[in-house]
């Protein structure tokens, strides 16, 4: 299907119209797979990754069904975990990798392309806004004047603290960390704690295989973990 000059507009950052019939009905559209994704309640994970991929419009083929629900349930242990509430515009400017968890009440505003990459962590609240609107008052005109935006990406193993704010065109590198209520307005490089509005670097993120402490908790957790599959 042929992508119109003012919706080729949006997708590029330019100045384009959001109130037309065109992007109106595609809104709408996101919305309502976002009212069943949001109202679904305690269902499968086949049934959340089915709802999740309307809302993203992602037409890759499910996999065969499993003999159990446990087992149909591992099938889908790769996938993006979104809790609902969840809040977009669009919806098909959404991309997200392997293992990405975003807790509740997370808002994107998908004017134009967001990635997040994989094993990427939300804390609830956080908001990505692609979308922005021309200072002068005049050019800005409410719903009849045009808008612009930029995209933004955040890549992989990521961790964006709770009620963390990003504005459009940033890029947060790889390994980084958003402090909860921050807000950020310039790229963040990687393995970077950044905190505070607007966002500012703290310091490096620390780097090796875990220190003596952490590595000994997790082994642990992970003979633990092995314990309760066998009993």
């Amino acid at each position: 299907m042929p992508v119109s000059e003012n919706k080729a507009r949006a997708l590029r950052g330019e100045l384009y119209y959001a109130f037309t019939p065109e992007l109106t009905k595609e809104r709408t559209n996101c919305h309502r797979h976002i009212v069943e994704f949001n109202n679904a309640g305690e269902i499968s994970r086949r049934e959340k990754t089915t709802i999740w991929r309307n809302i993203v419009q992602d037409e890759t083929p499910l996999p065969p069904q499993a003999a159990t629900e446990d087992d149909d349930d591992a099938l889908f242990a790769e996938e993006p975990w979104v809790e609902p509430p969840f809040h977009a515009d669009y919806g098909y400017n959404i991309k997200l990798g392997q293992n990405v968890f975003l807790n509740f009440n997370t808002t994107i505003i998908d004017t134009c392309l967001v990635t997040i990459g994989a094993r990427t962590l939300f804390g609830p609240n956080v908001s990505l806004y692609t979308g922005s609107h021309p200072l002068d008052g005049d050019l800005r005109n409410g719903t009849k004047g045009p808008e612009s935006g930029g995209e933004i990406h955040i890549e992989e193993d990521c961790w964006i603290g709770g009620n963390a704010i990003l504005l459009p065109g940033v890029r947060i590198g790889r390994g980084s960390t958003v402090g909860a209520g921050s807000v950020v307005t310039k790229d963040v490089g990687p393995y970077t704690v950044v905190v505070g509005n607007p966002a500012r670097k703290l310091r490096d993120v620390p780097r090796g295989k875990y220190d003596a402490e952490a590595k000994e908790a997790l082994a642990a957790l992970e003979r633990d973990e092995a314990r309760s599959k066998t009993s």
